[in-house]
């Protein structure tokens, strides 16, 4: 039996700085080239999360597939957040009650016990990022991988893994994406602005987090367009393994739910001691895109290819990429 100071709602100030607090955590998501597009409106016992369209990249995302995809990841997060220190809270997506810009809603109501898994994924969150570094280490084992793809299943997607014969085919849909966004120049312009020179404060990603060389992959990582600081090895990762998220539908509310899983999955990975680098070039190209639906039988649509493999533990730790001050995407009510 729990005291009345756990079953009943606390009052207004400690509700708001819980999901303040949670905002805020969800700010450390994984997002397409660190844009960070969410923005949170905070009320007494509601976080409301939006699309922020200043940081939504209209020429490689022109749907906001991928920013919505990185918006459901930062729910994941807060809802890990407000989970693992004991609130109730409950998940609206895409609410239907006229709020056609809100993506989704988090509702606390009382106190609850802590959800243990919650409180494991809120310590790993801080240890999350994205690994560009060649794969040196054994690959995942088997137990890893089924504990990802549970994790992936649970919230509403499925995990594809890729056979050996598949790999070269993944290449050639990861180049082709490549090279098509590469010849355009107004893709080059956007990607200047997020991974180059001009990088807005606090998002982008940095030079930290690039390689310095040209990796010995099998499946070609992002074109940046320029060399980063990031020591890579000559390595080849022999060891990755592929996989492939995907879900039946292609709408807004699929993607949201898409990048749930995609924090869910990286979490656990991350807790795992697996690195993780996400491939979302064949999904910016239409054709590159159905590429990789044909090579899941086109059984549902894919949101993202992620790359899961072991690093040289010895090795010096990837940068994190910056985060925003929270002033910067949660408005208060």
């Amino acid at each position: 039996m729990f005291s009345d100071a756990i079953t009943h709602p606390t009052d207004t100030q400690v509700s708001i700085r819980a999901l303040a607090e949670a905002a805020t955590i969800g700010g450390y998501a994984p997002s397409i080239c660190n844009t960070q597009p969410w923005r949170w409106r905070l009320t007494a016992d509601t976080l409301e999360l939006c699309l922020a369209s200043e940081r939504i990249m209209p020429v490689t995302d022109p749907e906001a597939r991928l920013a919505t995809l990185s918006c459901g990841a930062a729910l994941h997060h807060a809802h890990v957040a407000l989970r693992a220190q004991g609130w109730d809270a409950t998940v609206t997506r895409q609410p239907r009650d006229g709020a056609t810009a809100v993506l989704a809603r988090i509702r606390v109501g009382g106190r609850a016990p802590a959800d243990p898994a919650a409180v494991e994924y809120l310590r790993t969150i801080p240890l999350r990022h994205t690994d560009r570094r060649p794969l040196t280490g054994s690959p995942v084992d088997a137990a890893d991988l089924a504990a990802v793809t549970a994790a992936v299943q649970a919230q509403g997607t499925r995990l594809h893994t890729l056979r050996p014969d598949q790999i070269l085919d993944l290449a050639a849909a990861v180049d082709h994406a490549q090279r098509s966004e590469a010849g355009d120049p107004a893709w080059q312009a956007e990607l200047a602005v997020w991974a180059g020179g001009t990088r807005p404060s606090g998002s982008g990603v940095p030079d930290a987090a690039i390689p310095n060389r040209a990796t010995q992959t099998t499946v070609p990582g992002r074109d940046f367009g320029h060399y980063g600081d990031l020591p890579v090895s000559a390595a080849h990762d022999e060891s990755a393994v592929f996989v492939t998220l995907y879900g039946p539908g292609d709408d807004p509310i699929d993607w949201l739910r898409a990048g749930e899983a995609l924090s869910a999955g990286w979490l656990t990975a991350t807790m795992r001691g697996a690195a993780v680098l996400p491939y979302s070039a064949p999904i910016e190209v239409i054709a590159s895109r159905q590429a990789i639906r044909a090579m899941i039988a086109s059984v549902g649509h894919p949101y993202l290819l992620l790359r899961l493999g072991r690093t040289d533990p010895a090795a010096e730790l990837a940068a994190h990429a910056p985060r925003l001050p929270a002033e910067q995407t949660i408005e208060r009510a």
